[in-house]
């Protein structure tokens, strides 16, 4: 990310960063309640498959590409096909806990805006993990997909779904790997001013691909999180990057006098508030 874009102005400025330890045991505390929130899902196995063939039959009625014509494309040669495992597995957490961290030194006001828009998607989708468990396309007979993760490495899955303490395999609706994904470059969007921002993009399209590439997730299962994330953004206000007023205890430049009589325009005054206001930029 680059920190050499353009400050923030205006409200998002005003806002103090939150006490570091405050923050680290919040968003700690709110990751462990939802990945020992998703084991509760466990053990509804029958439910889970068949939701898988609801949402399986669902989609072909949809004008959406068939998820084996993606899965066919990264299996045209191992290197990319592990790349895609790599980039699911490694990518999901470290990307959204670097955008937080990038945001809670460089953007604070940015920072508590995305940290609560995650905190109501992740718990929105805990919810519909426990009220719709969905097994993955890659466990579904007639999807005739492969399990990359398990056939070319690497994964975080155990080999058998019903017994697999590390990980709830029938969540998958909503995708949180791309609801996140989507946040993080709409949130670096709005928090930078780089010409080249829009192409923080790329990531959730490339998160998309690879999910679905790879058989973990379905079409609707990405719809959805994007459904999730729209409602979030439009509960919780983006800082605003119009000027505002300034903190308490922030200097101000003092106005300018009339010009008197002979005044040159843009006098001595008005020379010294704008070499002030340039130095508390």
């Amino acid at each position: 990310m680059d920190s050499r874009t353009e400050p923030e102005r205006g409200d998002a400025a005003a806002i103090r960063r939150p006490p570091l330890l405050r923050e680290l045991l919040l968003v700690t505390g709110l990751f462990l309640v939802y990945k020992f929130g998703r084991q509760l899902a466990n053990g509804h196995t029958a439910e889970a498959y068949r939701n898988a063939h609801h949402v399986w039959m669902w989609e072909r009625s949809l004008p959406l590409p068939g998820e084996e014509a993606v899965q066919s494309a990264l299996l045209h040669g191992d290197v990319l096909v592990r790349a895609a495992n790599v980039y699911y597995v490694a990518v999901h957490f470290t990307a959204t806990a670097a955008f937080l961290v990038w945001l809670y030194v460089k953007r604070p006001g940015h920072y508590l805006w995305a940290r609560r828009v995650l905190a109501l998607v992740t718990g929105a989708a805990l919810l519909l993990h426990l009220a719709f468990p969905l097994a993955p396309p890659r466990m579904l007979d007639v999807a005739h997909l492969v399990d990359t993760g398990h056939v070319y490495g690497p994964t975080w899955y155990g080999a058998d779904p019903e017994t697999d303490s590390m990980a709830n395999q029938f969540a998958a609706m909503p995708s949180l790997h791309f609801g996140w994904a989507l946040m993080v470059a709409i949130g670096l969007i709005a928090a930078t001013r780089s010409r080249w921002r829009l192409l923080w993009l790329l990531h959730p399209l490339l998160t998309l691909v690879v999910i679905v590439g790879t058989a973990n997730h379905y079409w609707l299962d990405a719809i959805v999180a994007a459904v999730l994330l729209g409602i979030a953004l439009a509960v919780v206000r983006v800082p605003s990057s119009a000027p505002s007023r300034a903190p308490f205890g922030t200097p101000r430049a003092m106005p300018s006098p009339p010009a008197g009589p002979g005044a040159p325009a843009g006098g001595v005054a008005s020379a010294a508030d704008s070499g002030l206001a340039e130095a508390l930029r």
